[in-house]
């Protein structure tokens, strides 16, 4: 094994993520005539600026949908796959630090996108700058891709996949350690019905955060209150009603507790509504979609679905209900569509897809896994096997690449949360993983 990493390095690292954070880079589609906001566009413009003044060779977008920093010879590409798009900030009252302002405290940086992903992203820019520093060369292009509406609907990567080179082999430092060999199918969809002129809801954000939050405003509150009291879920009351759940991404749906839901429930015992009271009586609070389809549904490589109602909009015009779903890697998408199109359409509601992710799948036998993995185990001395997962990365946009790190088994999982926040030390291990395994699989040395 090899120390690629010096403090140098990390100081780099770091001032380049705190450089990154300060752009706002929240999906504001159309801004300006870019494709997804002035601060995206502005974010990857300057990301590509930084890689220049490292040495990499770089390319934008003529539209604007992606970029990428590339060093090296061959005919091959090793990716790694990024995304320079965060999430919205959330509640700014519950951000110990300004989102947008990379601030480190006790040897933690906080900041959106800290996490996920312009913190690891810089982690494995500066894990190859060392091992350019360290006079190392290349028998593959390195290809930092960066990507732009990742948070959304991923159409950056997809408009670089349909006219670019295809990659040899990569990763996507936007996971956790050891590795992420499969991940499941991604389903984002609405169910669509006619509007209630008696009620007026407007509650959730992305559709990849459970919502911690939904705010009732009407002339429901005093019967909502006795409802949420009899159901004993947690509120906060001031000129409206808040329900309280707990936040996270929706690949971990099961572990959190969507006060959309629970809002939703409490709600269709104070007025008739049918989307209601499908949200209550067919969803509930089962994040699995057993309740739903009435079986679990799950697999070996990939486990349990995940089920996250992520809004919903109901006024005089119209009622949607969003939808992430997170598909076991070995279920069929098209059945599981058809069940929850004649089971919302009982409650007068139409499935409409929003985008679908098709699940990833690297074997475990590859030279890719077996050289990423075995460096994990050398630099850790953690033995964990390879893992499959709920979430979405690019990684899934190209053959023969893989979810690796940037946050390890132990890392706080603080993405698309408020305070979001990465420790020193665990970006930098990150950094002198991805320093070693990009040293074995494309560089020049014997092995």
């Amino acid at each position: 094994m090899h120390t690629f990493i010096t403090k140098t390095h990390q100081e780099e690292c770091v001032k380049a993520i705190q450089r990154l954070v300060q752009f706002p880079s929240v999906l504001n589609e159309g801004e300006n005539g870019t494709p997804f906001g002035q601060a995206i566009q502005d974010v990857l413009e300057d990301t590509l600026k930084l890689t220049e003044e490292l040495g990499f060779k770089t390319y934008l977008d003529p539209k604007g949908y992606y970029g990428y920093a590339e060093i090296g010879e061959g005919k091959e590409i090793f990716a790694i796959l990024c995304h320079l798009d965060v999430v919205p900030a959330g509640v700014l009252d519950e951000w110990k630090t300004n989102p947008f302002e990379a601030v480190i405290d006790k040897n933690v940086i906080y900041g959106r996108g800290t996490q996920d992903d312009k913190g690891p992203s810089m982690a494995a820019l500066f894990a190859v700058k060392a091992l350019m520093d360290n006079g190392i060369s290349f028998n593959k292009r390195i290809r930092f891709i960066f990507g732009t509406d990742e948070e959304t609907l991923w159409r950056g990567l997809n408009r670089y996949t349909s006219i670019e080179e295809e990659a040899t082999m990569g990763f996507a430092p936007d996971s956790t350690f050891p590795l992420i060999y499969a991940e499941k199918g991604l389903l984002q969809a609405k169910l669509v019905g006619k509007g209630d002129s008696n009620l007026s809801i407007e509650v959730g954000e992305a559709y990849n955060i459970v919502p911690g939050k939904a705010r009732y405003e009407g002339e429901l509150k005093e019967k909502l209150i006795a409802a949420l009291h009899k159901h004993q879920f947690d509120f906060q009351e001031d000129d409206g009603i808040i329900v309280l759940g707990k936040s996270m991404h929706a690949k971990d749906a099961p572990k959190a507790t969507n006060a959309i839901v629970r809002l939703a429930i409490a709600l269709s015992e104070c007025v008739d509504n049918p989307t209601l009271q499908f949200i209550a009586q067919s969803i509930g609070e089962d994040a699995t979609g057993t309740h739903l389809f009435g079986k679990c549904l799950e697999d070996e490589p990939s486990g349990v679905l995940s089920f996250n109602v992520a809004g919903l909009t109901i006024n005089d015009e119209k009622t949607e209900i969003r939808l992430d779903i997170r598909i076991p890697v070995l279920v069929n998408k098209e059945q599981l569509v058809d069940e929850l199109t004649q089971k919302a359409s009982v409650f007068g509601l139409n499935y409409e897809e929003f985008d679908y992710l098709a699940p990833l799948y690297v074997p475990k036998d590859s030279e890719l896994i077996q050289q990423l993995m075995a460096v994990y185990h050398e630099k850790t001395g953690d033995t964990t096997p390879a893992k499959s997962s709920g979430g979405a990365t690019y990684a899934r946009t190209m053959k023969n690449c893989v979810a690796y790190g940037a946050a390890f088994p132990y890392t706080p999982e603080t993405e698309h949360k408020e305070n979001e926040s990465m420790p020193l030390k665990d970006l930098f291990d990150a950094m002198d993983i991805y320093a070693e395994a990009i040293y074995r699989l494309a560089s020049t040395h014997e092995r």
